[in-house]
């Protein structure tokens, strides 16, 4: 049964699809059968796959019940990685699931047959704590967190750590810290070296080895519809994430 992952933090620009894209492409890579779901109203996971998010059936139609997984699943164009595209219509998916029995865990169920299909299934958030992230955290096994290495890093980690603790109680009692991983880091500044080991006293043994580097190659990446490891795979952002797939395989 694949292990579901959710890649969050509420506060954007801090590479969380980024990891999104790179870390499922590169386990896709390494023989493993991946899933990802954009389950960002934004679609920049779909986008950075290269995948067509207009007139088709997205995870909107899947939480709603418009249809079914099958109906909703793409292929990537890229061995062993499907992808449940995201549209415009999900930003206001949060409103029509309120009125919904069981709205915190319409992932869960839609995502309850076809487990077995994957080794893992990854999930790119919003960068928000509301509905469509509490049906991420209800449905998933651990949580990924993508923490960039600037001042304001820590501020609302807390506010996540709170709601992890709230889905334990309330949702989904086995929820765990599958890690976290820091981004954009420039070992240069003091500030990238301050971050790191403030997260390291927190997290101790859940913040990974590998750091994610500044690298303008990884934000050139998605607009040509293509992973790191397809659009320079010899760039400083590719070899970081290949090291980040390896260390997540080997914790798994």
């Amino acid at each position: 049964m694949g292990k579901i992952v959710a890649i969050t933090n509420q506060k954007g620009g801090v590479g969380k699809t980024t990891t999104a894209i790179s870390l499922a492409s590169g386990i896709a890579m390494k023989g493993k059968r991946v899933l990802l779901i954009d389950l960002d109203p934004q679609g920049n996971a779909t986008t950075g796959l290269g995948v067509q998010k207009k007139g088709v059936k997205t995870v909107y139609h899947l939480l709603l019940g418009d249809c079914g997984f099958d109906d909703a699943v793409k292929k990537s164009n890229r061995p062993n990685l499907d992808i449940l595209p995201s549209g415009m219509e999900l930003a206001g998916a949060e409103i029509e699931m309120v009125a919904l029995e069981g709205r915190d865990s319409l992932l869960k169920s839609s995502l309850k047959g076809i487990r077995h299909l994957y080794d893992f299934i990854f999930i790119d958030c919003p960068p928000s704590l509301g509905l469509l992230t509490l049906n991420a955290l209800t449905a998933a096994d651990s949580i990924l967190i993508p923490i960039q290495s600037e001042f304001f890093a820590l501020e609302g980690l807390s506010q996540l750590m709170n709601t992890v603790a709230a889905v334990r109680k309330h949702f989904n009692a086995t929820l765990g810290i599958e890690g976290v991983i820091l981004t954009m880091y420039d070992a240069r500044r003091n500030l990238s070296l301050q971050v790191a080991r403030e997260v390291k006293k927190y997290f101790a043994d859940k913040l990974y080895k590998t750091v994610i580097t500044r690298n303008v190659r990884l934000s050139e990446a998605p607009s040509y519809g293509k992973n790191i490891f397809e659009y320079d795979k010899f760039s400083k952002g590719a070899e970081c994430y290949r090291e980040l797939c390896e260390e997540f395989l080997r914790r798994n």
